[in-house]
C-alpha cells in the first residue's frame, strides 16, 4: 500500500486526541455535576451531618446598638447650700421613699452657730462704742460752746475797751487795738476747733456705723447659711443619692455615692427626687455610627435589670459635639456623642441609674426573603448556596441585597422554605473523614 492510501484524512493523533478531550471534559461535567449535585453522600457508612436552615420571610433590619443609662425626664436636684466647705451629718437612705417636706440632707451648723454668736457679740459691742462715743462728743460739744462763748465775750470787751482810745493815751488806745485782734485771733481758732470737733465726730460715728452694718450684713449671712443647712424633700418621690465626684477610688470606677461625714462644695448635686412616670435611656453612641442615627427613629430597650420585657423608645435628641472619655494612660480616647431616647411606656420596677442597651432602628424592610450570612458562600466571585436535595446538596448562585451583622436580603435564586447548608458540605465531608 503506497504512503498516499495511508495518508489519514488529518494528521497522527488528532483523532486520539479529539477523543481524549470528549473524554476530558465529560469527566469535568460529571465531576461539577456531582460536586454540585452531592458534594457529600456518605464517606462511611455513618452518615456527614451538616447544619442547615430555612429560606424565610420576615422583616430584615439594619440596626446600632448602644449602651446608657435610664434616667428620669423631670428630676428635682437636691444641691449643697451656697456655703463654704459644708460637711454632711445627716443623709436619709438612697432608694427609699420619701415625703414633701422630710428632712434628706443635714449639714455641720457648729461652725456657724459660732460665727454667729460672735457676730451677735460683735453687734453689741458697737452698740455700746456707739452710745459711749455720743457721751464723749456731747461733752465735747458743751466744752466747744462754754469756749466759743468766751471767745466771743473776750472780743467784745476788747472791742469795748478799745472805744476808750479818745480818751486814753496814745499808747494805751495802741494796747486796747492790739487786744481786740488778739481776742479776734483766739475767736477763730476756737471755732476752727469746734469745726474739728465736728468732723472728727462724724467720722467716729461713720466708722462705728460701717462696722455695725457689716457685722449685721455677717450675721445676716450667717443666719441665712444656718437656714440652708437643712434641706427637705420638695415633693414625694424616691430619693436618689448621687455620685460625690471628688471621692477617692478606684480608677474607671464611678464614683461612690455622697455618705454621711463627706466634705461637699458650693452648689454640689447630692440627691435628686426623680418623676417615674416619665423616664428615658441615655446613651453614647460610638463615633463610627453618630452618621448613621436620626432624630424620631424608633429605639429598643433592653434594661439588664429587667429581663422579662422590652420597651419601646423614640430617639429625640442626639448633641451636636462629641464627648471626650479618657479610657486611661497608653490608651486612645474614645469619642461617643450622647444622645436621648423617651420611653414610650414606664414600668414601676424602672429605676434610675439601670444599666441597658437601645438599639436603633436604622432601615426595615418587611416581608423580605432572608438568609444566614454564613449560608451565603463566594464561588468565583458570586454568591452561592448549597441547596439540600433529598440527601445531597446542590450549589445554586443567587442575587443578594443588604446585609446586617445576622442576615442577607435574597433577591432571586431561592424561595420561602428552602433549606440551605450553614457550612461548605465538602469541608464537612472531609472533617468527618479524619475522626
Amino acid at each position: 500500500m503506497s504512503s498516499k492510501d495511508l495518508k489519514p484524512g488529518k494528521k497522527l493523533g488528532q483523532t486520539g486526541s479529539g477523543k481524549g478531550r470528549i473524554v476530558l471534559w465529560v469527566v469535568i461535567l460529571l465531576a461539577l455535576a456531582g460536586g454540585s449535585f452531592a458534594a457529600y453522600r456518605y464517606s462511611t457508612a455513618k452518615p456527614v451531618e451538616v447544619p442547615t436552615v430555612s429560606v424565610r420571610k420576615g422583616e430584615f433590619t439594619i440596626t446600632i446598638s448602644a449602651r446608657g443609662e435610664i434616667r428620669s425626664t423631670r428630676s428635682v436636684t437636691l444641691s449643697a447650700p451656697q456655703v463654704p466647705n459644708p460637711t454632711i451629718t445627716t443623709l436619709a437612705e438612697s432608694g427609699k421613699m420619701v415625703k414633701a417636706g422630710q428632712v434628706i440632707v443635714e449639714f455641720d451648723t457648729a461652725q456657724y452657730e459660732n460665727f454667729y454668736l460672735n457676730f451677735v457679740t460683735n453687734a453689741r459691742t458697737v452698740d455700746s462704742e456707739i452710745v459711749q462715743t455720743k457721751a464723749t462728743h456731747k461733752i465735747t460739744d458743751e466744752q466747744d460752746a462754754m469756749s466759743l462763748m468766751t471767745s466771743e465775750y473776750d472780743v467784745q470787751r476788747a472791742g469795748l475797751e478799745a472805744s476808750k482810745a479818745e480818751i486814753l493815751s496814745e499808747i494805751e488806745g495802741a494796747k486796747n487795738r492790739i487786744n481786740v485782734g488778739l481776742s479776734e485771733g483766739a475767736l477763730g481758732q476756737v471755732k476752727t476747733s469746734v469745726k474739728a470737733h465736728d468732723v472728727s465726730q462724724q467720722a467716729d460715728l461713720e466708722r462705728l456705723d460701717t462696722r455695725k452694718n457689716k457685722t449685721l450684713r455677717d450675721m445676716a449671712r450667717v443666719k441665712d447659711y444656718l437656714g440652708k443647712m437643712t434641706i427637705r424633700a420638695p415633693q414625694d418621690g424616691i430619693l436618689n443619692i448621687l455620685p460625690n465626684f471628688r471621692a477617692q477610688g478606684n480608677w474607671g470606677q464611678t464614683p461612690p455615692a455622697f455618705k454621711e461625714g463627706d466634705r461637699a462644695w458650693t452648689g454640689a448635686a447630692i440627691a435628686e427626687i426623680p418623676d417615674l412616670s416619665e423616664m428615658r435611656l441615655e446613651l453614647k453612641v460610638e463615633e463610627v455610627d453618630r452618621g448613621k442615627i436620626q432624630l424620631g427613629q424608633s429605639v429598643k430597650v433592653k434594661i439588664d435589670a429587667i429581663q422579662d420585657k422590652e420597651f419601646e423608645a423614640t430617639l429625640d435628641w442626639i448633641s451636636p459635639i462629641a464627648s471626650l472619655n479618657f479610657r486611661g494612660y497608653g490608651s486612645a480616647n474614645e469619642k461617643t456623642f450622647p444622645a436621648r431616647a423617651t420611653l414610650k411606656s414606664v414600668d414601676p420596677r424602672l429605676r434610675p441609674g439601670m444599666s441597658a442597651t437601645g438599639i436603633v432602628l436604622i432601615e426595615s424592610k418587611p416581608e423580605s426573603l432572608l438568609i444566614p450570612n454564613k449560608a451565603s458562600f463566594l464561588q468565583a466571585g458570586k454568591p452561592h448556596v448549597w441547596i439540600q436535595k433529598g440527601a445531597g446538596f446542590q450549589s445554586r448562585e443567587i442575587e443578594v441585597g443588604k446585609r446586617n451583622d445576622n442576615d442577607i436580603i435574597v433577591l432571586k435564586g431561592l424561595q420561602a422554605g428552602d433549606r440551605v447548608a450553614l457550612e461548605d458540605p465538602a469541608e464537612v465531608a472531609k472533617r468527618a473523614k479524619k475522626l
